[in-house]
């Protein structure tokens, strides 16, 4: 009987030790794909700002930095060498979008005040048509791990890459408007109109998870 018994606790002491090793492979495997692809997206959309003017482009680049940052701050969660806590790491993700928020207005502004004219891109429309296809699934798969593990800086995370998508549909609309009418002040308004929802969801972040999150 005694036998049975510690061979039942085995038994349960192996399957608790096992349990989060399932979640934390789809984590690693969501962030792993999520940086690769912002690594892309950056240096594709910074390319394209840096050749045609443009502050949308400016702003959609800035978002996929600020979108790679995050994704290698909730892998730091899962490194017991240099963890860091749930808390720390969302409270990091609402600055970052904060942080987006004053960028993403502060080059609009910029471009309006000082009457600079944006080029067309064929980078630019192609990084930000293959992002607005992209960041949808990253986001909803992001959203899904993150209710079955119950990790907030991950729900936050995949309100970034929601918020990516958003953003690759007004760089989008005002590099098109740009390339196809040649209003070069669309390309500047488009990067404003962008600022709303990244003040929006940095404010939602940061109700959320603010809580004793940042001493």
């Amino acid at each position: 009987m005694t036998r049975v018994v510690q061979i039942g606790a085995a038994s349960t002491k192996t399957s608790a030790e096992y349990a989060p090793k399932e979640p934390r492979t789809r984590v690693f495997w969501l962030q792993g794909v999520t940086l690769m692809w912002m690594l892309i997206e950056f240096a594709v959309a910074a390319y394209a700002a840096a050749t045609a003017h443009s502050p949308v482009l400016l702003a959609f680049g800035s978002d996929s930095l600020v979108e790679l940052l995050l994704a290698v701050v909730v892998l730091l969660q899962w490194i017991p060498a240099v963890a860091i806590s749930e808390r720390k790491a969302a409270c990091t993700a609402s600055v970052l979008l904060f942080t987006l928020a004053l960028v993403v207005g502060g080059s609009a502004l910029a471009s309006l005040l000082l009457g600079l004219h944006p080029e067309s891109s064929r980078a630019g429309i192609a990084i930000t048509l293959a992002a607005l296809i992209a960041m949808p699934v990253l986001a909803w798969l992001k959203r899904q791990e993150a209710r079955r593990s119950a990790n907030a800086a991950l729900a936050a995370d995949a309100t970034q890459s929601a918020t990516c998508a958003y953003l690759a549909l007004i760089a989008l609309i005002g590099v098109a408007v740009n390339a196809i009418f040649r209003i070069c002040w669309f390309d500047a308004l488009a990067a404003l109109a962008a600022v709303p929802i990244l003040l929006k969801e940095g404010r939602s972040a940061w109700k959320g998870h603010s809580c004793n999150c940042c001493p």
